[in-house]
């Protein structure tokens, strides 16, 4: 006979079952929601793309951004008779310190994710036969899969390895990071949304990477810069495309972008600057001065020539002045600021300049913060927002820091990508110049492509647009598809199968919520485990990820960055747990519910995790874990640093 306790304690577990599965969605019939699969381990993995014109309440409101709609039509067409490579721009400048494109080679294709670098002339991804390369996003590249490989040959012009008889390339950067490796020729393929058919080109495969390059998640180098091994130089020299490309940025906490490779009719009103490609390798432009609040700084205009000039680099995060430019920039912006307060910076290690008080509302830091303007030598201003020279503060909300440093003892002017948010950047090789237009560039990509009238900025009531996924990356077997503007995103859920026996997982799990909520750059008290069964010799757990605090959906960059992370398989867990597959994840929209349903975490789950460890082992199979109220956590600045400033030495 069972004991009387036993049959309370199995009625509490089993009405708690019932009140979840009441507002937990089943596989199949809710059509609140839909699953999608993601990439396989194996070669022949279906590739999913998130879109990334997302609008967002984040982005600078000016006079500029509203001419999308006006302007959509010229932005479509090339400036020539020749196709234009249309390709989105993923990731976030200062989460990931990137932003990264997709780029394929080979045939049958192969897929790699590569950090866009106006600073590198060579592209290239790991090697299959490399000897030290770290574990990035996507596999290595196998040339023996490829029918279409081919290595270069020892010549004449380039470095030999004598023993394959093959070329080499050798890269070291200012941030002590290096490539190594050997030179293939092989088709690239921009993706199936460009106009652009693949083109055979030469690239790197890596056999040796060092610092940060080992570390980084993003597969390689996707080499824009002038160079005889430049992907746009090989381009331009088979006369495919126009001696032209375009890099656009997602603003403050919007991520994403647009980049075009070919030529783009500019808009009317684009600012533009000289750059000589005698001047350096790199590209130039000609800044005269610098104004903070209307008022320009007393330099002379020679402080921005110094040793390579003013260089815009995409591979760098932050923007870099020579000394007595910085000195001169940190004391105008301050003497602005006497109603907030300084603070210390998020990372002890750095002096950063930050200060309290700024809000929240990135629309609204135009009220707190001086505007500045970039003088070129024709005369011309490009007007900054306070998102092209801050960034948000990690531990302290509404306080924001000084993205502008020193640049140690160079005298070099380098702007990275945070000076270009939110900003079309043409770089212009055939005239020599380089146009600047203040845009919504997570918008940019649907106005590039689409027909019909571009999204709002904003919904009317101000709050958020939905992120909308297309049908064309919901799998054949899904039964409807969702739109964009149709879904905000309340919740995440994702099924995780390791090859760990659940034995041994289970004094683990603590641990594996934290790397989770570490990879996915979330609270760990937004990730909560819903099951954990022992599936063969491994173990199965299903996760759900809430949005931070009371917040009722995730915000549109947080939501495609967590959607991607996952469906790409990008999260990196130490050999402790074997290997690791992603078996398919769900998202929900946001939902009316009761006040139990709100707090059923809170008020059943305690007394389910201790009937759960409390019961036989049969029990044992099903663990749940509180839901606590905590906010995002932002990674601390130097992580965001570690992986740029790839600049040749």
């Amino acid at each position: 006979m069972v004991s009387s306790p036993f049959i309370s304690a199995m009625t509490i577990f089993i009405v708690s079952l019932i009140l979840l599965f009441q507002i937990t969605p089943t596989l199949s019939g809710d059509p609140d929601y839909f699953v999608l699969q993601p990439p396989q381990a194996s070669g022949d993995r279906h590739t999913m793309i998130l879109p990334l014109f997302l609008a967002s309440p984040s982005s600078s409101p000016n006079s500029s951004i509203t001419s999308v709609g006006k302007y959509r039509r010229q932005l479509q067409g090339s400036t020539s008779d020749r196709p234009i490579a249309r390709m989105r721009l993923y990731d976030d400048l200062l989460l990931n310190g990137y932003y990264t494109t997709r780029l394929f080679i080979g045939t049958p294709p192969q897929r790699f994710a590569l950090i866009v670098d106006t600073g590198s002339t060579v592209t290239y991804v790991p090697c299959s036969t490399c000897e030290q390369c770290g574990r990035h996003q996507d596999p290595k590249f196998q040339p023996d899969l490829s029918t279409t490989y081919e290595p270069v040959k020892c010549n004449a012009d380039c470095t030999c390895d004598n023993d394959r008889n093959q070329c080499t390339y050798d890269r070291q950067y200012a941030e002590l990071s290096s490539s190594s490796g050997v030179l293939g020729k092989d088709k690239v393929s921009f993706g199936d949304e460009s106009d652009l058919v693949p083109q055979r080109a030469v690239f790197g495969c890596e056999n040796v990477e060092t610092g940060d390059l080992y570390s980084q998640h993003a597969d390689g180098i996707m080499g824009l810069g002038r160079g005889e091994l430049s992907i746009v130089d090989q381009l331009v020299d088979e006369g495919v495309i126009s001696d032209s490309f375009s890099l656009c940025y997602g603003g403050m906490d919007v991520g994403g972008g647009a980049m075009v490779l070919g030529g783009i009719s500019p808009p009317p009103d684009m600012v533009f600057t000289n750059s000589d490609p005698v001047r350096s390798p790199y590209y130039n432009i000609e800044l005269k001065a610098i104004q903070v609040a209307g008022k320009q700084l007393s330099l002379k205009p020679s402080v921005f020539d110094g040793k390579h000039g003013t260089v815009l680099d995409s591979g760098t995060t932050y923007a870099y002045l020579p000394e007595a430019a910085f000195i001169a920039f940190k004391d105008a912006i301050m003497k602005e600021l006497g109603s907030l307060k300084q603070i210390r910076g998020p990372d002890p290690n750095y002096n950063d300049i930050c200060f309290s008080g700024g809000g929240s509302d990135v629309s609204q830091l135009p009220k707190v913060f001086p505007s500045v303007d970039m003088v070129f030598g024709n005369g011309q201003k490009l007007s900054l927002s306070p998102e092209n020279y801050l960034f948000r503060h990690s531990k302290v909300p509404g306080a924001y820091c000084l993205g502008v440093f020193q640049n140690g003892k160079d005298p070099t002017t380098l702007l990275g990508g945070i000076v270009v948010r939110n900003t079309l950047v043409i770089y212009d090789r055939e005239h020599e110049k380089i146009g600047f237009w203040r845009t919504n560039c997570s918008q940019l990509w649907k106005n590039l492509h689409v027909d019909g009238a571009p999204p709002p900025l904003s919904n009317s009531n101000g709050t958020n647009p939905s992120i909308g996924i297309p049908p064309s990356v919901a799998p054949e077997s899904s039964s409807h598809h969702v739109f964009p503007g149709e879904i905000q995103v309340g919740l995440i859920t994702f099924f995780m199968s390791l090859s760990i026996k659940y034995d041994d997982l289970k004094p683990l799990v603590t641990e594996l919520n934290q790397l989770i909520a570490q990879e996915l750059e979330v609270n760990t008290s937004q990730i909560h485990l819903l099951n954990f069964t022992a599936e063969g010799n491994g173990s199965l757990t299903k996760w759900a990820i809430f949005p931070s605090g009371s917040a009722g959906y995730f915000p549109n960059a947080t939501a495609v960055s967590i959607i991607s992370r996952i469906s790409e398989n990008r999260i990196n867990l130490p050999q402790t747990f074997g290997n690791y597959q992603l078996v398919e994840w769900n998202i929900e929209p946001p939902k009316e519910r009761t006040w139990w349903q709100q707090h059923y975490l809170v008020v059943v789950t305690p007394i389910v995790v201790t009937i759960i460890f409390g019961l036989s082992a049969s029990l044992g199979w099903f663990l749940w874990k509180r839901r606590q109220d905590g906010s995002i956590s932002y990674r601390p600045v130097n992580d965001a640093v570690s992986e740029q400033e790839l600049q040749p030495l």
